[in-house]
């Protein structure tokens, strides 16, 4: 099982703004197009103004920031102007004549990574040069530059909706994000996102153009505090070649800035207990298990509560020279919760996450800016475990102290924007990220060992109670934890008449340092089950197991297995890429970008020597063109396709090339002790002798050879991506257009672990296999294809294997995703604005990615999925992240300068269900793993068969008064999170077990929805 999978398998139970150079341009005036192709470098902080007015002589267009920064561009002949690389922010656009201001616009945003379009139609009749101001409201909301799929949140839009205060709540505004299972986290507790129909490992992360995303295993990123987001940009597909290591989503967070004039502010926000709904309990669905119909879980006193407290300081430390931005905040939630009925306890908790923002901008001269970020994210828990009483529902006596752990992230960004020449840019940039991991648990006693699964217990020995262990930690990771993330940028940006071409280098350098679990205790822990007595635990040759019916006290098929698990590693990743990207306005109205991308990937295990390179034919190109069909930015046709490539993250070297221990050694037991330890102990028989451990994957805490961990011809993760869309102005207050997108994965990577098929192929192309000196138990490969093992043999070089899919019996890997997007929307007039997205879609294959939601499989690239042959049949259905049907509206409305509501609406057809069972008509189990395969009471079953979990429907509703005798700097806000309580299950667990001996958790609830709850808040800005 992919080479963690047993293990993972088991433990499932009003805003400062942008500071800009003081520099004055008179440029020769290009043509429309090049206004439209205006650059936005790389994991873009930047955007465009572009448009037209009535040519004249003496004209120039003049942009001015709040910073009192001003850049001036003179406007062609042909009327066209455009004014490129401006820093978020809001601005002041002015048409000037001879000198004086003949029209303005007001207010104008930009974007991060887009164009916006301000014109001046009417400039022709001010004949006599008096001032004429319009409010930008009355601009064109759609973006003629952009070729891609985003969605860009604004400080302003966040300040008005009911919104979680994460950085993954503002991306599930995005059409066709979808939540994760929750199963995963990120490193900081964030919850995470599926984009398209992509696994959660599958995205990237920035911060002001710094890769912030998990070094580790992918699971999500470091993020801003909320009240420091200035923009949030949400890349959905068909982003340029800039942009990589990523085929799901991108989330790109861009940080507040100091302006020449000093804001300060602060805010509390609190969550209480008496303002939560009781989650509801969970029960055993009504099967025909012993358990059918009782309780699992009590969770009605569920319950914490979270106290958070921002602030804010943002100004200038010289006048239109050097700003600062500083914002922190600290958040506290405490509670406690109990576990089910299979290990019942109450934790009583406390978690502490404070996250601190530093922004420095300093204009050097007119063309030179340097930018300096700081981004801490702390997380830190502790808890009191009690006993609880499933009998009683009731909280007992202290038992011990749960693992208490402090994860703390930093990261040093620094950037350099140099203005070289009117068409000449260029930006570089470095960043650095450190991030610790320490636990620690106080008490902890290594006398007992933990006792695993303790439900499974023979209830002839227990009276029907379980027994548990004073030591309650299975496993413990190494607290000297720790990894480095190093980011260095370089782009380079030229305008060459209708062209702009860009080019530049991203590479990255990760160290996970001192990485490693092990068992607690005296170094194992007892695992109980139960089986049919005359069923042999496996059937995996090399590794099968008796059955337990033959030896004393296994008669009813109870058994015990002394359990083994250790990995202590210090790795490596190593990420480059290069990039060119051509933005040609081929007329007016037509601008094609055409990019290509090439990526190469470079994993080393602990003694730093290579055992996976990803580097060759990685070329990605990237194609889309952008359709004014009107002329004035009132109805664009966009389409693009692309190529995206994935990476292999630090964690894959730990079990894939580390001297990684995971053994398992079976007996029959005729008592247990008071401390849950199993006593009367019998060996029952395997491959390998009575009493010896048995590894599935061969894992014994060799280190496997770098040369042969992967298969010879491997190739990286890659998706094909297609997208086609329009956008139309319906009149002056509301915008339409639908988008279709369809991706495909052209392949997969994970891991495969069917060593006795290679060396049958071996034999078959006429190798000696008794030549052979060592077979893996499990090869990163590329599943479904023909993969080229190199198999070390006894005159100290390799045989190369050639194994087809055929031969492993799997069938071709298959990961399809298309939707369709119709959205309408009413951009902020001063009043109101609003958007409703609805998304049909489907997710088909027999992979999900990376890792597996409906099993919680967090081992990336080393699923269950491939192990074997078998795991494939049947395996091809809708996959755990489809959800076909989805509505979106949000949306807020200004009542009175001093009301604001506001409002966020979601509805969602519910995620597929599996059923995973025995192997085959006979319930047989060839690979030792239990059920795991795709076959339901003995007969086949496609994820999807079992049905879906129901739609879900939420409603999140807020509201802020601002009284004018405050001036309304001053205000009181309420958000209302799932209005009408609705608590649905999301997830099901899926393993049905064999025909008359069904699981008892089959079908329950893993997950429902976060039941009702109420925050409060109160700030002030001045």
């Amino acid at each position: 099982m992919g080479r963690n999978s047993v293990n993972k398998l088991k433990n499932l139970s009003a805003n400062p703004r942008s500071a800009l150079p003081r520099r004055k341009l008179l440029v020769t005036a290009l043509s429309f197009g090049v206004a439209f192709a205006g650059t936005a470098f790389a994991q873009s902080t930047t955007g465009n103004i572009f448009g037209q007015v009535p040519a004249a002589s003496g004209e120039t267009i003049v942009v001015k920031n709040a910073s009192g920064v001003t850049r001036e561009v003179a406007v062609g002949a042909d009327g066209r102007y455009v004014v490129s690389n401006l820093s978020s922010g809001t601005y002041t656009v002015s048409l000037m004549r001879d000198g004086q201001v003949v029209n303005s616009r007001e207010n104008v945003t930009i974007r991060v990574g887009s164009g916006t379009d301000v014109s001046f139609a009417d400039a022709g009749s001010a004949k006599s040069l008096s001032a004429i101001t319009v409010n930008a409201n009355s601009l064109p909301s759609i973006d003629v530059s952009a070729v891609d799929s985003r969605t860009v949140i604004t400080a302003e839009q966040l300040a008005k909706l009911p919104l979680a205060r994460t950085a993954e709540a503002v991306a599930l505004l995005a059409p066709g994000a979808n939540q994760g299972s929750g199963y995963f986290t990120g490193p900081l507790g964030n919850s995470l996102v599926s984009f398209g129909g992509s696994s959660v490992t599958e995205n990237a992360y920035y911060i002001n153009g710094f890769n912030t995303t998990d070094p580790l295993s992918g699971f999500g990123g470091i993020t801003l505090p909320y009240g420091a987001i200035d923009q949030e940009e949400v890349l959905t597909g068909g982003y340029d070649a800039a942009y990589g290591r990523s085929d799901g989503g991108v989330i790109n967070m861009l940080g507040k800035r100091g302006t020449n004039e000093w804001h300060f502010g602060g805010q509390i926000q609190w969550t209480p207990n008496f303002a939560k709904s009781s989650q509801r309990n969970i029960y055993y669905p009504q099967n025909t298990s012993p358990s059918a119909g009782k309780m699992y879980q009590y969770r009605k006193n569920n319950k914490d509560w979270t106290t958070q407290v921002n602030a804010y300081a943002g100004g200038p430390l010289i006048k239109d020279k050097l700003f600062l931005f500083v914002a922190a905040e600290a958040s506290r939630t405490e509670g406690q919760a109990t576990t089910s009925n299979q290990s019942p306890f109450t934790y009583k908790r406390r978690y502490d996450d404070p996250k601190s923002y530093v922004k420095l901008d300093w204009n050097i001269n007119d063309s030179n800016i340097l930018e300096y970020t700081n981004v801490s994210n702390k997380r830190s828990y502790a808890a009191s475990i009690y006993d609880f009483d499933y009998d009683t529902l009731s909280t007992g006596d202290f038992n011990s102290y749960d693992t208490s752990f402090k994860t703390a992230a930093k990261d040093n960004i620094f950037k350099y924007t140099g203005y070289i020449t009117d068409d000449l840019t260029i930006s570089a940039l470095y960043g650095k990220q450190k991030i610790t991991y320490y636990e620690n648990t106080p008490g902890y006693d290594p006398t007992y060992p933990n006792i695993n699964h303790p439900e499974r217990q023979n209830p002839a020995i227990t009276g029907g109670n379980v027994i548990v262990s004073p030591n309650a930690i299975l496993t413990f990771n190494n607290p000297a934890h720790r990894s480095t993330n190093a980011n260095f940028r370089f782009d380079v940006s030229y305008r060459l008449g209708d062209h702009t071409l860009s080019a530049g280098i991203d590479n990255q350098d990760t160290h996970d340092i001192d990485d490693g679990t092990s068992t607690s205790g005296p170094g194992y822990a007892w695992e109980y089950d139960k089986i049919n007595p005359n069923d042999p635990i496996s059937d995996q040759a090399g590794n099968a197991v008796d059955a337990p019916g033959n030896y004393p006290g296994g008669e009813t098929g109870y058994y015990v297995a002394q359990y083994i698990y250790n990995t202590a590693a210090s790795v490596r990743v190593k990420q480059k890429a290069q990039y060119i990207q051509d933005n040609w306005q081929v007329n007016d109205r037509v601008l094609v970008k055409i990019g290509l991308r090439n990526d190469q990937f470079t994993n080393y295990n602990p003694d730093s020597v290579p055992f996976l390179r990803l580097s060759n034919g990685q070329l990605a190109p990237r194609l889309g063109f952008s359709w004014d069909v009107m002329g004035d930015s009132t109805f664009k046709v966009y389409g693009n396709a692309g190529r995206y490539f994935l990476a292999m993250p630090a964690s894959v070297a730990l079990r894939a090339a580390g001297g990684s221990l995971f053994t398992r050694t079976y007996y029959t037991y005729t008592g247990i002790d008071a401390n849950g330890i199993p006593t009367g102990l019998t060996p029952i028989n395997t491959d390998r002798g009575p009493g010896q451990p048995i590894s599935a994957n061969n894992e014994y805490g060799q280190q496997p050879d770098p040369h042969s961990v992967a298969a010879r011809n491997i190739g990286s993760e890659y998706q094909d991506e297609f997208v086609l869309g329009f956008d139309k102005q319906l009149n002056d207050s509301w915008t339409y257009g639908a988008k279709a997108l369809v991706r495909k994965l052209r392949r997969g990577l994970d891991d495969i672990c069917d060593p006795d098929t290679i060396l049958n192929v071996a034999a078959a192309q006429g190798i000696d296999t008794s030549t052979i000196t060592n077979v893996n138990g499990c090869y990163l490969s590329n599943p479904g294809r023909t993969n080229v093992y190199a198999l070390p043999n006894t005159s100290g070089g390799y045989y190369n294997v050639a194994v087809t899919a055929k031969d492993f019996g799997m069938a071709d890997f298959k990961r399809n995703y298309y939707s369709m997007n119709l959205y309408l929307e009413h951009p902020f007039d001063g009043k109101w604005q609003g958007r409703v997205d609805y998304v049909y879609s489907k997710s088909y294959g027999n992979s999900e990615g990376q890792v597996r939601s409906d099993i919680g499989q967090t081992d990336v690239s080393a699923t269950v999925d491939w192990d074997y042959g078998v795991f494939s049949d049947y395996a091809n259905g809708l996959l755990a992240n489809d959800h076909t049907h989805q509505l979106k509206a949000y949306g807020s409305y200004q009542v009175n300068p001093e009301l604001l509501l506001g409002a966020v609406m979601r509805v969602s057809s519910g995620a597929p269900k599996s059923c995973l069972g025995y192997y085959g008509p006979y319930g047989t189990n060839p690979t030792g793993y239990g059920a795991y395969y795709h076959f339901c009471d003995g007969k086949p079953s496609r994820p999807g068969d079992a049905g879906r979990n129901p739609w879900t429907k939420t409603l999140d509703l807020n509201a802020e008064y601002r009284p004018a005798f405050a001036d309304h700097k001053l205000a009181f806000n309420v958000y209302v999170f799932n209005v009408f309580n609705e608590q649905e299950r999301t997830q099901t667990y899926p393993r049905y077990g064999k025909a008359g001996k069904v699981l008892d958790s089959y079908g329950r609830a893993v997950t429902t929805e976060t039941p009702r709850y109420v925050r409060f808040g109160v700030s002030y800005d001045f």
